[in-house]
């Protein structure tokens, strides 16, 4: 299944390894300082002209975060990820 992130990007869900808030995510030293490694050395990609709302972090060959306009919330319920959650039996 495939998750369109913004703008013209599609993504594979299998290849996410997260989808964050951009607000509260940011909050942590560890992420700015995640994001600031990521950005310098290229694996950052903007796909919004927006004020960003969210950031996907991909795994594979090529390790990749995405920042979209689209809030984390809306980006997994479109990729499943809470259905998915939803029907797994205790």
């Amino acid at each position: 299944m495939y998750l369109h992130l913004g703008q013209e990007s599609i993504v594979r869900t299998k290849d996410i390894l997260g989808i964050f808030d951009l607000d509260t995510a940011t909050i942590s030293k560890h992420t700015r300082d995640y994001l600031t490694a990521a950005e310098k050395t290229g694996r950052v990609v903007n796909v919004t002209s927006e004020l960003p709302k969210s950031f996907i972090v991909m795994t594979g060959e090529n390790p990749t975060v995405y920042i979209s306009q689209i809030s984390a919330g809306t980006l997994k319920k479109r990729s499943g990820y809470l259905e998915d959650i939803s029907n797994i039996e205790k």
